[in-house]
């Protein structure tokens, strides 16, 4: 049942205004493979060794979904969880493919479709570092799916590769940072099953959704995974702040630091103080 709170239809409203944007099956984990240039599995004796030096990061999103997810309704266009060209998660002004593409700076390498749950899947190249950036747009009414996936790959219980061009490129829990970005599916179901850390390594996480700190701490915590920046109340999941907080990750500054860029950036689009968005903003524990 959707949640009609006076703080979310606050939120919700200021979204219309175009001030912000809130919407604040179960498949199975793959295992380790390599993903050739279709997006298809093939035998990893084939292709390249991983080269474990390489750094990406993996940004899962579950499209916003009127129909599918327990959120204040968007307007019908940007709120078709099947549709990624025009999503408020995606394709729309500030959604993470048209926000990222249009970033000085990460290029975009390719794009891919998946399956009927992956909609699509973008990897960029950042311009300085040489970070590799991998995000997947899971249709809207997979969001279970897309949490799912994210956690484990936090907790290194999948661990995945991808072909690009002529590198190895590690996704799920072979990258550095995993981010899951849009709507707190938690808020709408549970996961009774908490995803253990199975190989001692600790991974970087951002968590842009709402309240995400209070839902998500049980399962970054058996996960034995780094928070380094994830929220404490309602938000609107836009990709500038994902942006900016990984500008400052992929260039080595700290989690605080890390926190103030993302917190500044979202001061700026949402009109909201400084102070404001560093209350919601946090990092750690």
């Amino acid at each position: 049942m959707k949640r009609t709170t006076p703080s979310v239809i606050a939120i919700s409203l200021l979204m219309l205004a175009g001030i912000i944007n809130l919407s604040c099956l179960e498949k199975k984990p793959e295992q380790t493979r390599t993903i050739n240039a279709a997006g298809n599995a093939e035998n990893q004796l084939t292709q390249p060794a991983f080269d474990t030096t390489t750094k990406s990061i993996h940004v899962f999103v579950a499209l916003c979904d009127n129909k599918y997810q327990g959120i204040v309704p968007v307007p019908d266009k940007i709120g078709n969880g099947q549709d990624p060209d025009n999503n408020l998660y995606w394709g729309w002004a500030y959604g993470v493919r048209t926000y990222f593409k249009k970033s000085n700076e990460w290029k975009l390498i390719e794009s891919r479709r998946i399956d009927s749950i992956i909609l699509e899947r973008l990897i960029f190249k950042h311009t300085q570092t040489g970070y590799f950036l991998v995000a997947d747009a899971y249709d809207g009414k997979y969001i279970r799916n897309c949490t799912i996936d994210f956690l484990n790959g936090a907790s290194g219980q999948t661990k995945d590769t991808l072909l690009v061009k002529d590198q190895v490129v590690g996704i799920n829990g072979n990258a550095k940072l995993l981010s899951l970005i849009g709507h707190n599916g938690l808020m709408d179901f549970r996961l009774p099953v908490l995803k253990q850390n199975t190989d001692n390594k600790k991974r970087d996480c951002i968590i842009i959704a709402c309240i995400s700190k209070k839902y998500f701490t049980p399962h970054l915590n058996t996960a034995n995974a780094n928070p380094v920046l994830w929220t404490s109340g309602l938000m609107g999941p836009e990709a500038y702040t994902l942006h900016d907080a990984l500008s400052a990750y992929v260039d080595g500054k700290s989690n605080e630091i890390i926190r103030t860029k993302a917190a500044e950036v979202y001061s700026k689009y949402t009109k909201c103080s400084l102070r404001a968005a560093k209350n919601l903003l946090v990092t750690g524990w």
